[in-house]
């Protein structure tokens, strides 16, 4: 008897050989059916690691497999055998709930790693309870409930997951926990900030270069796709993409396979996206500035975040988290807020959602002279101010009048005393820095190294 049982559902005998022969030296048990009602008879008289089904099948076909097992064995990861090429029935059957999808003609080693990727998913069932807690996805509000749930469903396939929401709501959270539910949480987690790549540099960023492929290219460079390789490539705010770099992006997601800048191969990858913006893609599909044909690539599941004001109930729960953190870190006394303060918080709009509540409390624990915050101590905007970015905050000191004949040297001076201020209130934390003024931590460095800041 051995370890593990899979059911190989296929109308092709040689097929259905092929496949039991590979699993069987990889310590799994395989039942075979030809048609959908052998399938269904298999099903029902025990339990499986796994399912791999064909999708034409005499008497129906894998989706009424694949919807099915979704509904009834949801801890059951189902793959799909599709025709090669046929992207949109792999698509489809993503959008269904299947695992990964595989085509024929089958290749072994292929075959070999989505068996291994579906059997680290049935022996290590991962809840999101047993993960490290994330500052914006505390609460228990049913908002964050349904998006929890959601999180550990999608965590389970390989398919291409769009997460929509507004700034600061906590997007790469998301897509973190869905990266480290999945059977890639050993391999390595990749988040790229795509609006803060100068234009020029995005192809060698993404895929790499070769020594001497360009001036300043003294020796060879990884890129994301090669550095995710094996895991998941996070595509913070794809929307930024040019429109040349979404057509190279669309075709590495269709080959599964990159071209280094400088090289004459091509080399495969196995690597899952996720991917996220504040912006509405379908309203720029519309408007011809985003491609359609990419948006349904990456848009195969879509998990929206919810704003902060959708769930009013997890303040309290995220203002109690955030004082008690702050006051470790700075070591200081934990404070407590004041029923005025509290009822503040609660009536709020955040703009800027969690991290703005964050950004309120980081600075209402250093500024509260007594040991209970109040209401004064948040400093809450009342005024048109709310209505803009919190970043904005950082540098909305005062007006100034400046000689503006060079407009990228005055903007750089702006750019350069928000920066300089944030680094200066965090004590030169970066990671504090960067999330006090809305950016990633890499857009963070590289503006750092553009502006000459230590």
């Amino acid at each position: 008897m051995k370890t593990y049982s899979a059911l190989i559902i296929d109308d092709e005998p040689d097929i259905r050989q092929l496949i039991s022969m590979t699993l069987s030296r990889m310590d799994v048990d395989c039942y075979l059916a030809g048609t959908v009602s052998e399938a269904l008879k298999l099903l029902s008289e025990r339990s499986y690691h796994f399912c791999l089904t064909d999708m034409k099948l005499p008497d129906g076909n894998g989706l009424e497999i694949i919807q099915l097992c979704h509904a009834r064995y949801s801890d059951m990861p189902v793959a799909m055998i599709t025709a090669y090429g046929s992207m949109d029935m792999a698509v489809n059957a993503l959008k269904a709930g299947a695992f990964d999808v595989v085509a024929k003609p089958i290749d072994i080693n292929r075959l070999r790693e989505l068996s291994e990727a579906a059997l680290r998913l049935s022996k290590v069932p991962i809840h999101l309870e047993s993960l490290p807690s994330s500052d914006a996805l505390l609460g228990k509000s049913a908002a964050m409930l349904q998006l929890k749930d959601r999180i550990q469903k999608v965590a389970r396939t390989q398919a291409p997951v769009f997460i929509f929401g507004e700034s600061g709501t906590g997007k790469e959270l998301v897509a973190r926990l869905i990266h480290h539910q999945s059977s890639r949480a050993d391999k390595p987690f990749i988040p790229v900030n795509c609006g803060a790549i100068p234009k020029d540099l995005m192809e060698s960023e993404f895929f790499g270069h070769k020594r001497g492929a360009f001036t300043g290219a003294s020796s060879d460079k990884e890129g994301f796709f090669k550095a995710a390789e094996g895991g998941t490539l996070f595509l913070d705010e794809v929307a930024e993409l040019p429109l040349d770099m979404q057509a190279k992006l669309l075709r590495v997601i269709q080959e599964k396979a990159i071209r280094s800048v400088g090289s004459e191969h091509e080399e495969n990858i196995d690597v899952r996206i996720l991917s996220a913006s504040h912006k509405n893609l379908e309203a720029m599909v519309e408007a011809e500035t985003f491609r359609q044909d990419l948006y349904f690539r990456l848009d195969v599941i879509q998990i929206a975040v919810p704003r902060l004001s959708e769930r009013r109930e997890d303040i309290p729960t995220l203002v109690n988290h955030f004082i008690t953190k702050y006051s470790r870190e700075w070591g200081m006394p934990a404070s407590s807020v004041s029923q005025d303060a509290m009822q503040g918080l609660l009536a709020y709009s955040y703009p800027g959602n969690v991290r703005e509540l964050e950004n309120i409390l980081q600075r209402a624990v250093t500024m509260a002279e007594g040991d209970e915050i109040a209401l004064a101590d948040l400093n809450l905007r009342t005024d048109s101010a709310s209505n803009h970015d919190p970043a904005s905050a950082i540098y909305d000191q005062q007006e100034e009048t400046i000689e503006t004949n060079n407009l990228e040297a005055y903007l750089e001076n702006i750019e350069r005393r928000a920066i300089m201020q944030a680094l200066e209130v965090t004590r030169w934390n970066k990671t504090a820095a960067a999330e006090k003024l809305g950016i990633s931590f890499r857009a963070l460095r590289y503006r750092c190294k553009k502006l000459d800041i230590d």
